[in-house]
Order: structure tokens, then C-alpha cells, then sequence
């Protein structure tokens, strides 16, 4: 079935970038509603930004004007680009589709984000 890597995670200092990857292998091909989740640490999972595939995205509104969501879908793949961080935004990022079923989830890839 589909396997989701993230990748692209690190320690960064307030007010810096970062650029997060989810590359989608295996299961029969086809476009999907993606999105981009994060936990942050005794806190459950949020839903952050998504984009369907017409390429309409939608912004949870603690990211809005600071993150953006991409993909490319013949790479399957599946962009963060995340500015202007703040320690609020520290937390394990996940991608997934929105639209259940659920791919099964992957181990994610963690965001540091120091003052």
C-alpha cells in the first residue's frame, strides 16, 4: 500500500525557514486531496495546511501567510515551505490524505524551533 516519508525536519532559530518534503511510494496512482499535520509535544495532531488536486490549498489560521503547501504530483510528493517559525510551530510533521481511508501514517519528521 502507499508509504509516506517526511522528511526535511530539523532545529532551526525563531524567525527561520525550513522546507519539508512527503514522498509517496507504492498503492495504485492516483491524485488525492493531500495534507500536512503536526503534533506538538502532550498536544494531538493538527491538521496545518491541505491541497486538493486542482491545487486549491487551505491554511489552519496559526500558519496562514507564513506556510505554503505545494505538490507535484508526478513526483508524488508533497511540499511544506514553512517561514517566519516560531518555538509555537515545534512539533513531529506528518503528511496524509484528509479524506478517509487514511494512508497509513509515517514517522513523521520534527521541527524545532528555538528562541
Amino acid at each position: 500500500q502507499v508509504h509516506l516519508v517526511e522528511s526535511g525536519g530539523g532545529l532551526v532559530q525563531a524567525g527561520g525557514s525550513l522546507r519539508l518534503s512527503c514522498a509517496a511510494s507504492g498503492g495504485i496512482f492516483a491524485i488525492n486531496v493531500m495534507a500536512w499535520y503536526r503534533q506538538a509535544p502532550g498536544k494531538q495532531r493538527e491538521l496545518v495546511a491541505a491541497i486538493n488536486s486542482g491545487g486549491t490549498t487551505h491554511y489552519a489560521d496559526s500558519v496562514k501567510g507564513r506556510f505554503t503547501i505545494s505538490r507535484d504530483v508526478g513526483k508524488r510528493t508533497v511540499y511544506l515551505e514553512m517561514e517566519t517559525l516560531s518555538p509555537d510551530d515545534t512539533g513531529v510533521y506528518y503528511c496524509n490524505t484528509p479524506r478517509p481511508p487514511l494512508y497509513a501514517w509515517g514517522q513523521g519528521t520534527e521541527v524545532t524551533v528555538s528562541s
